[in-house]
């Protein structure tokens, strides 16, 4: 493969896995839609009339921890198009950009070719979870519960006392300090989880910091840049020592022997014999 093929074949992989890394941008958005929407019109049916109940808000709690748990299966995904993304920008257009004297990235095509080779998620369910927890969901679960609690207290009058919010907070056979207890602890879980998750860093994402490579260089970039660049060079100066042959030929008919030599840390050198 030439540098040229080569640089048209990444253009084109960098293309696919963006449009890749979109569509499942686009699905993240679209689950964190339904959260956000189921989550309102709970809102409005309950405080809609006093005499709506108000165990619908715990409900739609666990539907939105459900719609968590599918968005964080999202995430993974959208993980593996972006983290390839992330490392063609910092490995391969970074250091054509760059100035010659800044050292390249040495490991991100054998990288890439792993992962190409043996595709797998870059983070955890945990840290996908956690992520998009406390991204999104982490303040609607706040928004429900504290609706829940200014329900229970003001529907149909405002509680007198404790005793009274607990008694409002029954539902059926279940007394209303069992619901009450389950709420505190699973609005408790969702925060401990959310700040455990915190140093769970492996994801790259798209405005993170570099990716860490632990692999050996499979092929340097700059590797196909100098070659690019060494055969434009060495083609330049046999058209011109042709043309200096041709024009010496024409006096003394004699052409001259052209010896093209190249080391691999030095420009090419043409020498005349």
């Amino acid at each position: 493969m030439t540098p040229a093929e080569f640089n048209a074949a990444m253009i084109h992989f960098y293309r696919g896995e963006v449009q890749r890394s979109n569509t499942w941008r686009n699905r993240l958005d679209t689950t964190t839609n339904w959260a956000v929407i189921t989550a309102g019109a709970t809102l409005s049916f309950v405080f809609s009339s006093p005499s709506n109940p108000h165990f619908v808000i715990p409900i739609n709690s666990i539907l939105v921890a459900i719609f968590l748990l599918m968005e964080a299966r999202r995430y993974r995904y959208y993980e593996i198009w972006s983290s390839r993304v992330r490392i063609l920008e910092t490995g391969y257009f970074a250091n054509i950009l760059a100035p010659e004297n800044k050292p390249p990235d040495e490991a991100w095509a054998e990288h890439l070719a792993a992962d190409l080779t043996t595709p797998h998620f870059t983070i955890t369910e945990w840290e996908a979870v956690g992520r998009r927890l406390r991204r999104n969901y982490l303040w609607i679960f706040a928004l429900l519960a504290l609706s829940w609690n200014l329900k229970v207290y003001l529907s149909p009058l405002p509680a007198r006392d404790f005793n009274a919010f607990i008694d409002r907070a029954t539902v059926g056979v279940v007394p209303g300090w069992i619901v009450f207890v389950v709420g505190i602890v699973f609005n408790a879980a969702v925060a401990v989880f959310a700040i455990g998750t915190v140093r769970l860093r492996e994801a790259t994402g798209e405005v993170l910091p570099k990716h860490e490579f632990s692999l050996h260089p499979l092929k340097r970039m700059t590797n196909w840049t100098a070659q690019t660049t060494r055969r434009t060079t060495v083609r330049a100066r046999r058209a011109r020592q042709r043309v200096r042959s041709a024009a010496g030929s024409t006096t003394t008919s004699e052409f001259k022997k052209i010896d093209i030599s190249e080391t691999p840390d030095k420009r090419p050198e043409v020498k005349v014999k």
